[in-house]
């Protein structure tokens, strides 16, 4: 099985930092690669079209953002970059 995931975050998707999971906005899953494959070319075309900025980490990790969306940050004392992070991976079934 494969699965992509959005989260949307003050990082890129590849820190997984302690409690990630609480910033996953979809979940999918997909049966066979091929529909894996299209849906993620599908939504990495949509987030490049959305957002002026991009990253890559392992072909399994991307990160879109754009100048105007961050927030201030009162721990950090400082402006914040908003995330939209996707995350690519296969579940290896037991």
């Amino acid at each position: 099985m494969y699965t992509i995931i959005y989260m949307k975050a003050d990082y890129e998707p590849w820190w997984k930092f302690e409690g990630w999971e609480a910033y996953i906005q979809t979940k999918d899953t997909f049966d066979t690669k091929e529909l894996f494959e299209r849906a993620l070319q599908q939504k990495l075309a949509h987030f490049r079209s959305s957002y002026d900025n991009e990253a890559t980490k392992e072909e399994q990790y991307w990160a879109f953002w754009s100048g105007d969306e961050s927030f201030y940050c009162e721990a950090c004392d400082d402006d914040a970059q908003v995330y939209h992070g996707i995350i690519a991976c296969k579940i290896e079934e037991k």
